[in-house]
């Protein structure tokens, strides 16, 4: 099974945009089916020789030498912290990926397959398994002619725990002439990971601003039509929206896309901000309409677009 989904992986990008995904769908030494989004993985292997890197974290097991650069391995079952005891071996394959504008390797069992479905099918986890948990989504798959729960996990929640991300903002991007206009202004960040929410909240109340919170797409745009629907103008009510591109429900294409066809709200200033990869998100953000693209996590590119809407706001303001 890894040889097909190897020789298949770059071949998908074209789904992204069109609210469709691929899953490539694995387990952890259970029955339980996993699933991450093929657009993130650049390879799956079989389990290399590790070089241990003594005092790391407990969750690496080490590092490899990958074309060139060394990078970290993660045993995603321990850092997903999968209890008792495994049905098959944990450590068949290993999958290669690209998040945050950084590669790291996955420990994982056996690759099942690739299944491509829509964003639409793709729900929130349940409210009620609360906040430890390390899901992003969770969809329904047909497995052999069975329907199959597949978790979809948060990738970017599992690396926090590794990788210490710094929220601190560089003086040298501060405009001093802006930063005072912050105080009382909204911003809507809509992404499906509650640690990707965290890094940009903790990173834009530091200008002042009220944070407004969404899950994925079709809860944002319910929200800016219920503002329009009400009489009130979207963009009085928030300064910018920052979106993720891939999301539950309704992607970040797609919500932009929803936005600039409303006349109500079709100049809201858009940030697309997503661990997907530059070359490709500069097309769809001109496709789309996006004011702009930035690749997770950078506090200080978060600030500099923050400010690049302010100075057009108060530019608007004043004629």
């Amino acid at each position: 099974m890894s040889s097909s989904v190897l020789s298949s992986v770059d071949q998908r990008t074209k789904l992204v945009g069109e609210n469709r995904l691929e899953l490539l769908m694995f387990q952890l030494g259970t029955r339980h089916i996993f699933a991450m989004n093929v657009f993130k993985i650049k390879e799956v292997i079989n389990v290399p020789k590790l070089n241990i890197m003594p005092g790391s974290h407990q969750n690496l097991k080490g590092v490899m030498n990958y074309r060139g650069s060394s990078i970290p391995i993660i045993d995603l079952r321990q850092a997903i912290k999968i209890r008792g005891g495994a049905t098959e071996d944990t450590a068949k394959n290993v999958i290669i990926t690209e998040y945050n504008r950084s590669v790291q390797g996955f420990i994982i069992g056996n690759v099942k397959n690739i299944v491509n479905t829509s964003w639409g099918t793709i729900q929130p986890p349940p409210s009620g398994i609360g906040k430890a948990n390390y899901l992003t989504a969770i969809t329904q798959v047909n497995v052999e002619g069975k329907q199959e729960l597949v978790e979809i996990i948060d990738v970017e929640k599992v690396l926090a725990e590794i990788i210490d991300y710094d929220t601190s903002i560089s003086e040298e991007v501060l405009d001093k002439d802006i930063v005072n206009h912050f105080l009382g202004k909204k911003v809507l960040i809509v992404d499906d990971s509650s640690t990707a929410r965290k890094q940009i909240r903790d990173t834009l109340e530091q200008l002042g601003v009220t944070i407004i919170e969404r899950k994925n797409g079709a809860e944002a745009l319910s929200l800016l039509k219920k503002w329009a629907d009400e009489g009130i103008n979207p963009t009085d009510e928030i300064l910018l929206m920052f979106t993720d591109a891939e999301m539950p429900e309704m992607d970040g294409y797609r919500l932009t896309s929803e936005v600039r066809n409303d006349p109500r709200m079709a100049d809201l200033f858009i940030a697309l901000n997503t661990s997907l990869s530059g070359s490709f998100n500069d097309a769809m953000v001109e496709k789309v309409g996006c004011n702009r693209f930035i690749s997770k996590f950078q506090p200080d590119m978060l600030v500099d677009v923050a400010q690049q809407r302010m100075r057009e706001y108060l530019s608007s303001s004043t004629k």
